[in-house]
């Protein structure tokens, strides 16, 4: 039997330096767009509006409308992408994750090009074909579009908090856990690796955890950070699922997100979730606490509250997170091993209350 082939779309624009906010207009000009429509992130018009607008204006490109998204309701957001003007030859999205999921999701609808612009790197969904929206009052994740291109401003991504930019370390660091899920998977019966996602996910980490830097905030370490999300995106694509970026480590934080009184940022659940899995595992776990204290994650970490009692509810509850899946925490003997680790590692016992 013959496999099927399968296409996959990437970025065709993909533009990662300082002071890219004012290239934004040069940018889509070089690919032919003359008319746009920009979704801003909740106070970003205020703060980036007149560097946009005016490289819009520099470069020829008329603004057909902008939004700042604060509501991303389906439906809502359908019902705002079909009153936008036909002659729209794209769509623009600088924020954070809703004004992304809503520009995303509305380039679907309309079926227009997607440009992410970033302005934080706490996690890959930037650069993937993932998008998150409000259905029936709960955040459900939904398949969308693909960006044709991605545009960052380095200047931008390392003046943001720096929650964001641990949020996007401990991201990007669970890719090491989540590869090894996926083959387990495989081991098991339940799936077939691709194996060319599988490395490209793999190259994206390894890229990321081996840079030497000073601090979270030097050049080369956001643009290293944001390069390895990138390509975490596009494994996805082609992998056709979440699987090569996503396994236990992110059911942890689902868990934590539907069950937990107090949340955090996806990416610092994901990243303590993701060096307790390499203990389970027993996979490259001295790296990944090397990236982890060297970053400041771990110091960072012990900041927010999370607590040993909603981790040890989110080991339980993971397999039904995505009981499709078969991941290490889907075996009773492995989800044991997680708890015997939750409360014996001295690390996650000062970081856990």
């Amino acid at each position: 039997m013959v496999a099927n082939n399968h296409q996959i779309v990437v970025p065709s624009l993909l533009d990662v330096r300082k002071g890219n906010m004012a290239n934004i207009g040069r940018l889509l000009s070089r690919h032919q767009f003359r008319k746009v429509v920009v979704f801003f992130g909740t106070g970003l018009t205020d703060m980036l509006g007149e560097t946009v607008f005016g490289s819009l204006k520099e470069a020829g490109i008329e603004m057909l409308g902008t939004k700042e998204v604060s509501d991303i309701d389906i439906d809502n957001v359908v019902d705002h992408a079909f009153r936008l003007p036909f002659q729209t030859e794209a769509v623009v999205g600088i924020g954070g994750g809703k004004a992304l999921d809503a520009a995303k999701y509305t380039a679907l609808l309309r079926k227009w090009p997607f440009v992410s612009v970033p302005t934080s790197t706490s996690n890959d969904g930037f650069s993937s074909s993932n998008t998150s929206l409000t259905i029936h009052g709960r955040r459900i994740s939904v398949h969308a579009k693909m960006p044709y291109g991605i545009i960052i401003d380095i200047d931008v991504v390392k003046n943001a908090p720096n929650c964001f930019i641990y949020s996007g370390v401990g991201d990007l660091v669970s890719k090491i856990t989540a590869a090894e899920d996926w083959i387990f998977e495989e081991k098991n019966g339940r799936t077939r690796v691709d194996d060319c996602a599988l490395m490209i996910s793999k190259k994206a980490v390894n890229s990321f955890v081996r840079t030497d830097f000073g601090t979270i905030c030097d050049d080369l370490f956001i643009k290293e950070l944001v390069d390895s999300l990138t390509m975490a995106g596009i494994s996805m694509e082609i992998a056709g699922s979440s699987a090569p970026t996503s396994g236990s480590e992110h059911l942890i934080s689902h868990a934590l997100d539907t069950y937990s009184a107090k949340p955090q940022l996806h990416g610092i659940q994901v990243g303590v979730a993701t060096y307790l899995m390499s203990k389970v595992q027993d996979h490259r776990y001295r790296r990944v606490t090397k990236v982890l204290r060297d970053t400041g994650f771990f110091t960072f970490a012990k900041t927010v509250g999370m607590t040993m009692v909603d981790f040890d509810m989110a080991i339980d509850r993971a397999p039904e997170m995505k009981p499709m899946r078969y991941t290490f925490l889907h075996v009773p003997e492995y989800r044991a091993r997680a708890h015997q680790i939750l409360h014996e590692d001295p690390v996650l016992k000062e970081i856990l209350v």
